[in-house]
């Protein structure tokens, strides 16, 4: 096989690739130039481009798409050539990037999603002299826009029989941009179609210009209206078909393959479309109408890869459909699409994450004196691969137990101890970055009933409609668990069997032995996790062949109990058996066994001693992200993949899936229809059984349900988050026309006051409780976190009923949730919970008694040092309500120091004028004042109007 360098690559080329972003090359004489950064986006209708985009996955290895670009204008002998040209970039990469032949208006989604909000061509190129703009009259133009997700963009006949109902328009005038959005067009056209409109007022007009919006069907009263139709000769009824069509009709007769063999093509024939049809030392095209691939074999040359492409496009010409697009794999990369479609495709032929072959690529490139730096992900062997939780642990958790249609509150220790026979409803709530957040799960037992599962989910779904959907929710199976399920339970065990009445009915109706855990009885625990804040014991079968070198095991029956090391486990393992051992045995004597090495009496509990396992138990890792749209419809769901999404990506009107292979979420917009939001669930699980990516995913695997406003830090570290978009006005065109009108800030709706789960009045069933932790006694460590010095005001003010301010939440009654054992690095709890901590300083004010009459009578020696502590803390007390006050500042929408000043010339309607410094951005406010404004607040009234006095604020 012909091998192909580096180096043997124009100059032009060599180098690229090595790390994350966009590089692009026009052809200029048959030769790639490298066109600038701030030209990427830029095309013109008369060349052709190599695209190369570079992505860095969540393991460190490089993956690469090669796309070339054909303008409508560019000539065959250019598309021939720089077909070939991406062939030899994709063989000098490594051979493993997917090429993408995009044609100038049928380009793929995923070019498209490199240059948002949109591409607009120019007329124009190498070959004419026309390749820079020129600065001109400027020239009314009229566009048409398509596309829910990434907006498709085409110039127009300027003329009014172009419009339609179906479509959004964009008229491009010197002084003013519009858009005319068809009657049948969609809040998400007109929503992306905006985004144009930005684009082009900042490209061609510097950013200076008027916008309008026109509706279909406003008349000329309207007075934008009447402009708009002034410029087209005044109103007249459009067609009711579309006078623009540029859809593909290619027809196709099926799905055909070809093998090409020296650049000549010859059909397969085969009843069924097999992977075993595809030999590793041929290439082949597969022709499926609007999408042509190439499949290259491994052990093809680069001259046969390259016959392969040049015979594509000629494919493309013999058959009249010059605007297919082309998509090349390689064996054992291929995409989703192309397996697809195929009626059978082993799991084990495609190679996810090649870490060998890619350490050999790399090797090479170094002989090749290429920097291979990022090309390779090195990690230390002692280095973990534990996934970031993005849930804090020190929230307040209430457990229940299910049995049939009503749910048991579990206390103290025994919330964390769950059956495999049962369910249970979790509702936790923690402090986020600038709310307390909300989660209400439901873990389902491998050995539970579907009576129970439902029951459970059932019960679940009510708790959060009645909490006005405000926390997340999440569906869990045992042994799929979350990350974020453990740092919540933080010391978890798992026994055999079960408690509920469905399932002592399902073993004795079917006559299953019952396994149910026995204290007494011969049981055998695995116990594994990352730390004190994440352990799990998981009672298994008491076989010797359960045992594993990786891991530590606790043992007890006959009135014994043994730990057992395997040979591979760590300090650090071993020191969570010890923890785990405490909870399940605390106070017994134990027999520690290392392995070989153990009693006869270990072996005779186990049944004997066998072979077992000594590799770590892998757990699938998180992927890197995948963001669909979905419609669910008659049991049918629909699934659309949104390439490089952000935030915007995220409709309000819409159900989108981010599917991050160990979890699924579902996302609901305000917007979306209330008779959907029961289904998201089963949208879920119909996500999870299609299985669309075709990566094995499982049933069980952990789904949450996300509102839009209420989104998890553990659901936003996907993104770039702005939480000011969420709590806008409107649908998606009315926040973006906001936006763009607002001089690029969110109009926010108020801020709504979160109700604290512990309130009186809050709308939730059941009130968590406070987080207060189990004391465990231990001779050579401290396990205890006690309760904060919040939470201690806060109770102390509330403990006495007949003197408490009838304003004020009912004192916290009940069983407490408890944690066994603290952080490494305990967080202050003060700061966690910064509003409880002023409810608690307000009530003991409000609270105090009226002073008796004066007597006089000796003053004690405390007397003084006792008033001068009462004005301490009523000083701390006013301290904490300035905070809670400057909290309470930075929810305001933000406007620019210009639109606040007492003299500006474009003030901001509908604000309070007595405190225009808190609608500053934090950054703006420090710059203006030399403080944040949690210390400006901390400052006296008349201090604080001197300084707002002084920047023009008051």
């Amino acid at each position: 096989m012909t091998t192909f360098s580096m180096r043997d690559l124009d100059e032009a080329l060599q180098g690229c690739g090595q790390k994350s972003g966009v590089e692009i090359w026009r052809i200029e004489n048959f030769k790639p130039v490298a066109v600038p950064i701030e030209s990427h986006g830029k095309f013109f209708s008369g060349d052709s481009y190599i695209v190369l985009k570079t992505t860095a996955s969540r393991s460190g290895s490089l993956h690469h798409d090669i796309h070339y670009w054909l303008g409508k204008g560019s000539s065959q002998d250019e598309h021939g050539s720089v077909a070939v040209m991406t062939v030899e970039l994709d063989s000098a990469l490594g051979g493993r990037a997917v090429q993408y032949r995009e044609v100038q208006g049928q380009e793929t989604e995923k070019f498209l999603s490199y240059f948002k909000p949109c591409i607009i061509p120019q007329e124009g190129g190498v070959a004419s002299g026309f390749n820079h703009v020129k600065p001109e009259e400027h020239q009314t133009r009229l566009y048409i826009c398509k596309g829910k997700h990434v907006v498709r963009v085409k110039e127009v006949t300027f003329a009014r029989s172009t419009l339609n109902h179906d479509d959004v328009f964009i008229l491009d005038t010197e002084s003013k941009i519009f858009q005319f959005s068809g009657s049948s067009s969609s809040i998400q056209e007109r929503a992306k179609a905006l985004e144009v409109v930005q684009y082009i007022k900042d490209t061609y007009h510097d950013g200076k210009c008027e916008i309008a919006a026109v509706d279909d069907g406003r008349m000329m009263a309207d007075a934008e209206a009447g402009e708009f139709w002034e410029l087209f000769g005044g109103f007249a009824p459009l067609p009711k078909k579309s006078a623009v069509s540029d859809d593909q009709t290619a027809e196709s007769d099926g799905i055909k393959l070809f093998s090409v063999e020296k650049g000549q093509t010859e059909a397969v024939e085969a009843e069924t479309l097999e992977k075993e049809l595809l030999d590793t030392n041929k290439c082949y095209i597969l022709d499926c109408g609007l999408e042509v691939f190439v499949w290259k074999g491994r052990n093809t040359s680069i001259d046969q890869r390259k016959n392969a492409s040049e015979a594509a496009e000629e494919f493309f010409r013999s058959s009249e459909r010059p605007k297919s697009n082309l998509i090349s794999v390689m064996e054992g990369f291929e995409t989703v699409m192309f397996r697809s479609k195929f009626d059978s495709w082993p799991t084990t032929s495609t190679v996810a994450e090649p870490r060998q072959g890619r350490g050999k690529v790399a090797a090479l490139l170094q002989k090749q004196g290429v920097n291979v730096e990022g090309l390779v992900k090195t990690s230390s062997p002692s280095s973990k691969d534990e996934p970031k939780p993005y849930i804090d642990g020190t929230g307040n958790l209430q457990v229940w137990r299910v049995n049939n249609e009503e749910k048991i509150l579990l206390e103290g220790v025994e919330q964390s101890k769950f059956y495999s026979g049962d369910c249970y409803i979790l509702q936790y709530s923690y402090p986020g970055d600038d709310r307390e957040e909300y989660l209400v799960g439901t873990w389902l037992g491998k050995q539970s009933v579907e009576e129970d599962r439902a029951s459970a989910i059932s019960m679940a779904s009510k708790m959060v409609e009645s909490m006005k959907f405000l926390p997340a929710q999440a569906r869990i199976y045992e042994g799929k668990e979350p990350i974020q399920f453990f740092i919540i339970m933080q010391s978890f065990i798992t026994f055999k069997g079960g408690l509920s009445d469905a399932f002592k009915k399902y073993i004795a109706e079917n006559e299953v032995p019952d396994n149910t855990y026995d204290a007494e009885g011969v049981a055998l625990f695995r116990v594994q996790g990352s730390g004190p804040e994440d352990m799990q014991a998981i009672q298994i079968d008491a076989v010797s062949t359960g045992l594993n070198s990786s891991h530590c095991y606790i043992l007890h029956g006959d009135s014994t109990v043994f730990t057992w090391c395997g040979n591979l486990t760590t300090s650090d393992d071993q020191e969570l058996m010890e923890r785990m051992l405490d909870l399940i045995k605390p106070d017994e004597h134990t027999k520690a066994q290392k392995e070989g090495i153990e009693s006869e009496q270990f072996w005779e509990l186990l049944g004997g001693k066998s072979e077992y396992p000594s590799q770590k138990i892998k757990k699938d890792g998180e992927s890197d992200p995948h963001l669909f749209s979905c419609t669910f419809s008659n049991e049918t769901l629909k699934v659309t993949e949104i390439f490089n999404f952000t935030q915007d990506d995220l409709m309000t009107e819409d159900i989108f899936i981010l599917d991050c292979h160990t979890e699924v979420y579902v996302w609901v917009g305000q917007q979306v229809d209330p008779k959907k939001k029961p289904q998201v669930l089963a949208i879920g699980e119909k996500f999870l059984e299609h299985d669309f990516l075709l990566e094995n995913l499982a049933s069980e695997t952990p789904i949450y349900i996300v509102t839009e406003g209420n989104e998890p830090p553990f659901f936003t570290r996907f993104f770039t988050w702005d939480s000011s978009k969420s709590a806008m006005h409107g649908d998606s065109f009315q926040r973006k026309l906001a936006i763009l009108t607002n001089k690029g800030k969110p109009l926010l709706n108020k801020p709504k006051r979160r109700v604290p789960v512990y309130s009186g009045r809050s709308s939730v069933p059941d009130k968590p409780q406070p987080r207060s932790r189990s004391v465990t006694s231990s001779t050579d460590r401290s396990r205890v976190r006690g309760r904060s010095p919040a939470f201690n005001a806060l109770a102390a003010n509330f403990g006495n009923v007949s003197t408490r301010n009838l304003s004020t939440p009912p004192p916290m009654v009940g069983p407490m949730v408890r944690k066994l054992y603290p952080k490494s690095h305990a967080p202050d709890l003060t700061k966690l919970a910064p509003k409880s901590a002023a409810i608690a300083a307000r009530t003991a004010i409000f609270e105090k008694p009226k002073p008796n009459p004066p007597q006089e009578t000796p003053t004690s020696p405390g007397s003084s040092e006792a008033t001068n502590g009462a004005e301490t803390a009523e000083d701390e007390s006013m301290s904490n309500i300035k905070e809670e006050e400057a909290e309470e500042e930075s929810n305001l929408p933000t406007f620019p120091y210009e639109r606040l000043t007492t003299e500006s010339e474009d003030p901001v309607p509908d604000i309070d004028l007595t405190r225009r410094e808190a609608y500053l951005t934090a950054a703006e406010f420090k710059e203006k004042f030399e403080m944040t404004k949690s210390e400006f607040y901390k400052l006296p009234k008349w201090k604080q109007n001197k300084l707002k006095t002084a920047v023009q604020l008051f």
